[in-house]
């Protein structure tokens, strides 16, 4: 190991005087918050021609977006005689009077164009309603005059050899294929966005007209109906078939979208799209507002599926955080955040018992017909009987009509045998009974599912995970009306906090006593902890508290008590519930569909699993070959 000269560090480092940093190098620095990637380049381009009130948007990308990113619109263009100063840093014509609590656009910095221009070779093509098309040129942050141009209307942005400048920032992207995914994620993001708008998307690497990746012509109609197309484009109609539409609304901010059902889940967190204001954005508190209002419905390596917008006053939210404005800040977190966990619970509690299509799709798509051997990819094997004549239907019928001398037998052979474990159960309501949304139980197959017959299908219910749930949303409605019992201790633990971290415990201290935990100043700096929640049992307070200070750092809110507590009637709703192996009447099964379709949620277990799948008789006649 080499030896260091403790003394080094203590010489003192030669003076050099401060100078004023060139333009050029200015830009250069901004581009490195600003354009990170391809894909940050295209999101800020997209943005502005939105800003310019585009109605259809294209975007051509080369290589990954790494030799060409080409945005054409039909915006209300730049007058020639201002894009010299469109070039220029800190140049926008978003913000009024300066005024960055009233940012009502997608860009409002004045940085964007001129990194552009400082890290590759940028051209700008423009022409407003009435005048002449221009273009400027903008080299490594060298301008050129602005010259006359061939445009019908809007603008055209063309970056080539992106970083050519910065030659270093090249070896930190990814491959062509990965930074085109980038692309066609910022591009559908922003689809999302805004579903009135037309968005192109096309690759011209190799040269010729290129190839459409992503396109999404403008929607129509109303808000909604128009999200809801845009949606099944971009996301694919499963999303769009169980997803629920949200709508609400409190204090000032508004919240409309749409959000999967508990069972349309995914194993991560790609499909949660969260947007301020129409902008895009990733903050971990709306993140977490989304996380809890699921986190009773799913496991937790399960993640939910959404596309929210929050609308609100922008002097309420400050996009000004960072450079790549992903991230916003709330005046009121709190409020925010209620808002979206309480219309999310509200929306999954007006669902039911419904559960997402996509669970009778993987059913269909585990069965496999008997002898079905063809070599993959070839036809399949088609199942048709041929159609006798009248005669022999007629001689069919005489031969199975009952004979009225002859003596009656044992129906298939089963005296002799075991009984089976598929018992069934005659209904004499079943007509009015199929009419229901689960139908009338049926039979009952290896004592742990009900087979129920609908009028336009069939129905498979696990008994046990059914009545889990019902029996925990029971336990769940008694705790909200009689309150959490609290344990009093013989001695109270006493806490020792910082300053900070006190004060937000005792804010809190209201709704902790509610679920139970029951906390006071001591004095100082110190809380004592004099309840528990009775159902957790013997609790490590400190270490709950640090627990829940740590939630209020990461998400401004805490559900770690409420959280734990229904962990507990989770496990009692397990154990006190029908258990596997259990032999039920027709009228405990129908008695028991009756209750789920009554109860909010039945439709998953409390692990998020389906508690059912329902099968379309068009679906089962197809598994036979009889479609």
């Amino acid at each position: 190991m080499a030896h260091i000269d403790p003394n080094i560090r203590s010489k003192p480092a030669p003076r050099a005087p401060i100078r004023q940093l060139d333009d050029t190098v200015i830009n250069r620095i901004a581009a490195g918050e600003v354009v990170e990637r391809p894909a940050s380049a295209v999101k800020e381009l997209v943005e502005n021609a939105l800003d310019a009130g585009a109605t259809r948007i294209e975007i051509a990308i080369a290589d990954g977006g790494k030799t060409l990113i080409r945005v054409t619109d039909d915006g209300c263009g730049i007058d020639g005689a201002d894009l010299p100063l469109a070039l220029s840093r800190h140049a926008t014509s978003k913000l009024n009077d300066a005024d960055l609590l009233d940012i009502r656009s997608f860009g409002f910095r004045g940085e964007a164009l001129p990194s552009l221009g400082a890290v590759g070779r940028l051209s700008i093509t423009s022409r407003i309603a009435g005048g002449e098309a221009s273009v400027i040129v903008c080299d490594g942050g060298r301008l050129s005059a602005v010259r006359p141009a061939a445009l019908a209307c809007g603008t055209v942005v063309e970056l080539r050899d992106l970083f050519h400048a910065t030659p270093a920032r090249l070896k930190f992207l990814r491959s062509d294929r990965a930074e085109s995914q980038a692309i066609g994620d910022v591009v559908k993001r922003l689809a999302m966005a805004e579903p009135f708008v037309g968005f192109t998307l096309r690759d011209m690497s190799g040269g010729g007209e290129g190839r459409v990746t992503f396109r999404a012509d403008p929607e129509t109609g109303d808000l909604f109906g128009a999200l809801h197309g845009r949606l099944a484009r971009v996301l694919g109609s499963d999303f769009a078939e169980n997803a629920l539409r949200i709508e609400a609304a409190r204090e000032g901010l508004s919240l409309t979208g749409y959000a999967a059902l508990p069972t349309y889940s995914r194993g991560s967190a790609v499909a949660q799209f969260l947007f301020v204001n129409g902008r895009p954005v990733r903050d971990k508190l709306l993140i977490g507002a989304l996380r809890g209002a699921y986190a009773d419905f799913l496991s937790r390596d399960r993640h939910p599926a959404a596309v929210l917008n929050l609308d609100c006053d922008p002097q309420r939210v400050d996009v000004n955080v960072h450079p790549a404005k992903a991230e916003v800040r709330f005046r009121e977190p709190g409020v925010a955040r209620g808002l979206i966990v309480s219309a999310l619970r509200h929306a999954l509690a007006e669902a039911g018992h419904r559960a997402s299509t996509t669970v009778a799709g993987a059913t269909l798509g585990a069965f496999r017909p008997e002898g079905q051997d063809h070599a993959p990819g070839g036809p399949a094997r088609v199942y048709q009987m041929d159609r006798p004549s009248l005669a022999g239907r007629a001689a069919a019928y005489a031969m199975q009509a009952p004979q009225p001398d002859a003596p009656l037998a044992e129906p298939w052979g089963f005296a002799e045998t075991q009984a089976p474990s598929a018992r069934v159960e005659p209904v004499a309501e079943a007509p009015q009974l199929e009419a229901l949304p689960l139908g009338a139980a049926r039979a009952q197959v290896h004592e742990n599912y009900i087979i129920a017959q609908t009028e336009r299908g069939m129905v498979i219910v696990d008994q046990h995970a059914a009545h889990e749930r019902l029996v925990y949303e029971k336990l769940k409605r008694q705790m909200a009306d009689t309150g959490v019992a609290a344990q009093a201790l013989l001695i109270p633990e006493i806490v020792e906090l910082s300053e900070g971290d006190c004060a937000r415990l005792l804010e809190i201290a209201d709704e902790l006593a509610t679920l139970g935990l029951g906390i006071e100043p001591f004095g100082g700096c110190a809380v004592a902890v004099r309840e528990t929640p009775a159902i957790l049992g013997e609790v490590n307070a400190h270490a709950m508290l640090r627990d829940i200070l740590d939630e209020l750092d990461d998400l401004g809110d805490t559900r770690l008590v409420r959280e734990r507590i229904e962990a507990i009637l989770s496990r009692v709703a397990c154990h006190g519930s029908i258990r596997s192996g259990r032999r039920m009447r027709g009228e405990e099964m129908n008695a028991l569909l009756r209750e789920m379709e009554a109860t909010p949620h039945s439709g998953q277990c409390n692990h998020g699993r389906p508690t059912y799948v329902e099968l379309r008789l068009t679906d089962i006649e197809r598994l036979f070959g009889r479609t």
